[in-house]
């Protein structure tokens, strides 16, 4: 009775084993897995990874160093008068853009003017000085031919001659000097430029201690900035070559400016590893302003026809640095590149040719040799799959 019983329970655990092992393998057959090639279908085959790709661009790509600077003019002058006076007349206004050598202040002159006059008198009085004494000398050496005067006496008339010339020399010399102590009263623009704020009025007295204005050379500017030593190799060959191009930004919706390269400072600071140069700009529209931040960018270099990709297709880990490409078999293959120079969104590399498709996303899921499917292309067997369901449900 036992041995019944038990072969009937090996017999039912037999048959429930069975059952669970068709059934298994029938639902391996529907979902395709579990086959001799593993997971993925027949044969274990990956289905296409979906990626999107760009062509390479050619094109000369500049390297440039970008800093923070500052506007700084020129050339900028603070008027002070040369002799204590009063303001007879202020001639421009408080921001007025001024030509070299145009009038700003006139000085009581009065004083000065007389001063200029009785030097003049004085050079006339010795300009007649001299001349009796010539006329006496003249008739002198008359006499002494005719033996009717001594020799000592021409002598002693022609040296009279003599300092006469020298005192109308003098005179004269203090004419020149009154006139120029005159010309203190009428200050004149030095340059060319844009007058700041005005510190005195008609009738203030004045000396030279005080500052009447300042006048600013406006075009061209000059830009300051410093740039770390280990752009100056760089920075120096490019000044070889010819003008170095310097961008400068002030912010915001601002157009940038574009000048060239002035100034390289002799030395590198030790202490910031930095070094100062300058940027001259043609200011006439006055977008740059003394004192004024900008930002500049300095092109140091220029790559010739370089191969650009976007940034986002390189791929950096271990193995190192390359980009994934589609081969015409429709697979991926790895290509190591460099970087030459990043900008933007996009960067200078080499390792490529320039034809190539570089995929750029879908990129993490591929494996060198793997299947992929460009985006937006149709699978295939899609377009015969409206006709396949017809069939299936004739």
């Amino acid at each position: 009775m036992k041995k019944n019983t038990l072969a009937t329970i090996a017999i039912v655990v037999a048959a429930g084993i069975g059952g669970a092992w068709y059934m298994n393998r029938g639902a391996e057959a529907e979902t395709g897995q579990g086959g001799p090639g593993g997971p993925g279908g027949k044969g274990g085959a990956m289905p296409p990874t979906t990626v999107n790709v760009v062509t390479p661009q050619r094109q000369n790509v500049g390297v440039d160093v970008a800093a923070n600077g500052t506007v700084t003019p020129q050339r900028t002058v603070d008027l002070r008068p040369q002799t204590t006076s009063t303001i007879r007349q202020v001639h421009i206004k408080e921001g007025q853009f001024v030509k070299a050598g145009q009038l700003l202040f006139s000085l009581d002159d009065r004083s000065d003017r007389a001063s200029v006059a009785q030097a003049e008198a004085e050079v006339a009085r010795g300009r007649a000085t001299l001349a009796d004494l010539e006329r006496q000398y003249k008739r002198s050496q008359d006499l002494v031919a005719q033996k009717f005067l001594a020799q000592s006496a021409v002598d002693t008339l022609k040296s009279q001659v003599e300092g006469a010339r020298a005192a109308l020399a003098a005179s004269s010399a203090a004419v020149r000097a009154s006139q120029v102590n005159a010309s203190y009263t009428t200050i004149r623009a030095p340059m060319s430029g844009r007058v700041g704020a005005i510190n005195v009025y008609p009738g203030s007295l004045v000396q030279p201690a005080t500052s009447l204005t300042t006048v600013t050379q406006l075009d061209p500017i000059d830009v300051a900035f410093t740039l770390p030593e280990s752009s100056l190799g760089s920075l120096l060959a490019a000044q070889k070559e010819g003008k170095v191009a310097v961008e400068a930004t002030t912010g915001g919706e601002a157009k940038p400016v574009t000048g060239e390269l002035s100034f390289v400072d002799n030395t590198v600071d030790p202490t910031s590893g930095t070094i100062r140069v300058k940027a001259q700009f043609g200011n006439g529209d006055g977008l740059l302003w003394p004192g004024q931040y900008v930002n500049t960018r300095v092109t140091v270099r220029t790559i010739k026809d370089a191969v650009v990709i976007p940034q986002n297709a390189i791929i950096i880990n271990a193995q190192g640095t390359f980009v994934y490409v589609v081969e015409k078999d429709g697979t991926a293959r790895m290509v190591p590149i460099a970087r030459q120079h990043a900008f933007g969104l996009n960067a200078a590399v080499t390792g490529l040719v320039g034809n190539e498709q570089v995929i750029t996303e879908g990129k993490q899921n591929l494996r060198p040799g793997g299947k992929v499917r460009l985006a937006g292309a149709k699978p295939q067997g899609a377009q015969g799959a409206p006709g396949a369901g017809k069939d299936k449900a004739a």
